[in-house]
């Protein structure tokens, strides 16, 4: 399985994207560049030019129209993904953490860091009324006193945002009135990742209590627990295996204080229904931020500290592979 190295970043890879027909990679990092790939051979197709500081999240819409960035330049930029061209700004008060559209393409959700005296706040626009984006107005803005959201997906159908917070709860946010679905606390620290299954139906946590969970989208019913021994930064679904893959390793600034080889810089592969690890794929010089499945299921790519990402196409016995559980 010999990987495919992406170098476009100069710093620590923070998110990867792939869009709904995988054949785009999107990845941003903490260098201040949006840079978007072809995901069958590694080739560079662009970047979006424009942030002033460490962009934290990226998405792209469901027909691959539009991308959305979100930075610690205190701005959310939605940009035309063919021409790389920023169709319009977002400012806020502090740094934009999470963004993503729902599945119509037609509503953004991001959410602000709560830093320099600023709340953290969830924000909903609707990119059908110009005027919102003009005058800078969501139509839902609501406030997180308590915990600061850490990540964020849309749930199924673009009725709600599933958002995990810094003290490891989990809340579902209405997107028409902003107000609380559900609330679970499984994770006793900082949630760092939330992505979802390719129906939507399921979420995975990653997050610093060295676990990641899985859980129903809708009830927020807690289904599975994989554990490790080390944070995990990041947690994706297989499209078309029972199967998770994680990133994680120490914090970036214990890293220097051990060698590569007990660094623990794999990616880890659990079975989903039993909960077993049953493989591991080396590589990165630095714990992996962020790791995301192609929607075909066929590969996976992982993006570290190292500023590398890295894309896996997984090799035929993968795929013959049978779990004696």
């Amino acid at each position: 399985m010999r990987p495919i190295l992406l170098q476009g970043h100069e710093r620590s890879i923070t998110q990867i994207k792939y869009n709904r027909e995988g054949d785009l990679l999107f990845s941003v990092a903490k260098d201040t560049v949006v840079n978007v790939w072809y995901s069958v051979n590694g080739e560079r197709l662009g970047t979006y030019n424009g942030h002033t500081g460490a962009v934290w999240c990226v998405d792209v819409d469901w027909d691959t129209k539009n991308v959305l960035t979100g930075s610690a330049d205190n701005t959310c930029r939605l940009w035309d993904c063919q021409t790389g061209k920023q169709l319009a700004q977002l400012k806020t008060s502090s740094a934009v953490r999470t963004c993503g559209f729902d599945f119509s393409g037609n509503i953004i959700m991001f959410s602000t860091d709560k830093q320099m005296g600023y709340q953290c706040f969830l924000n909903y626009f609707d990119l059908r009324d110009p005027q919102q984006i003009e005058d800078n107005q969501p139509y839902v803005s609501v406030p997180c006193s308590e915990s600061k959201i850490t990540s964020a997906v849309w749930g199924p159908l673009g009725e709600f945002v599933i958002a995990g917070h810094e003290n490891g709860e989990i809340n579902q946010f209405s997107a028409k009135s902003g107000e609380v679905l559900k609330k679970v606390k499984e994770h006793t620290k900082q949630i760092n990742d939330i992505q979802t299954s390719v129906d939507l139906t399921m979420v995975i946590t990653a997050s610093k209590d060295n676990t990641a969970k899985l859980f129903d989208s809708t009830s927020l019913d807690h289904i599975k627990t994989f554990k490790t021994e080390r944070p995990v930064n990041s947690a994706a679904i297989s499209p078309i295996m029972d199967h998770v893959v994680m990133g994680g390793g120490q914090e970036a600034m214990e890293v220097t204080t051990t060698s590569t080889r007990i660094g623990k810089f794999e990616a880890r592969f659990f079975h989903a229904a039993y909960e077993e690890e049953f493989g591991r794929v080396k590589g990165h010089f630095g714990p992996i931020n962020c790791v995301a499945f192609h929607p075909d299921g066929k590969s996976y790519s992982s993006g570290g500290e190292d500023g590398y990402v890295r894309i896996h196409y997984f090799d035929p016995q993968y795929f013959e592979f049978e779990f004696e559980g």
